[in-house]
């Protein structure tokens, strides 16, 4: 008799609570290293994007808390936990790597610098995929249901991105085309 599913259970659910709580401390992180990062240009301070953002992070609670497509599998909860720690590593990387240039999306700063080295040397817009890459990470291990949540803050981030990128433009007119000739949005040598 075949029970391959039993003895993962306790291992899934220990995935499961090992993720939720390592979203508090990187949460902290990015709420604490926000507070030394440049000043913004006046002008917008609460945005379409972070109304969209807050209500995402609802919905994700919502996730945790559901019953409905909650996911017992050890195998999609291992590739979950891959995307998780892959998606997390890659965001505080750039997060890091931009140092006192990050803010919120979609701001713009009083002395901007065009960071191209890095994570940011393949990707535009690094935070967002590691962002995204941890979101459907969690689904995986979580709730499926996550991955809905997931895909809509997929189109959020495009419309940040594609905004941000407009304001570069307008600030590095003849580096960041260059820039973007060479490295893709999000994801490397597709997207």
């Amino acid at each position: 008799m075949f029970r391959a599913t039993q003895p993962a259970r306790p291992a899934v659910h220990a995935l499961k609570l090992a993720i939720a709580l390592a979203w508090i401390p990187f949460w902290i992180y990015w709420l604490a290293s926000a507070t030394r990062a440049k000043e913004s240009r006046p002008g917008r301070r609460w945005t379409p994007v972070g109304a969209l953002s807050a209500l995402a992070v609802i919905l994700i609670v919502r996730v945790f808390r559901t019953g409905g497509l909650a996911v017992h599998s050890s195998v999609l909860g291992g590739i979950g936990a891959a995307l998780f720690a892959s998606g997390l590593a890659l965001a505080i990387w750039a997060r890091v790597h931009l140092g006192r240039n990050w803010g919120m999306p979609m701001t713009e700063r009083l002395e901007p610098e065009l960071i191209t080295s890095g994570p940011y040397a393949c990707i535009r817009h690094p935070i967002y995929t590691g962002l995204l890459l941890a979101m459907f990470g969690t689904a995986l291990v979580t709730n499926l249901t996550g991955l809905i949540v997931a895909a809509c803050l997929s189109g959020v981030f495009v419309y940040a991105a594609r905004v941000e990128e407009r304001n570069l433009t307008a600030a590095f007119p003849s580096a960041y085309p260059a820039y973007q000739a060479r490295t893709k949005m999000l994801i490397p040598f597709i997207l």
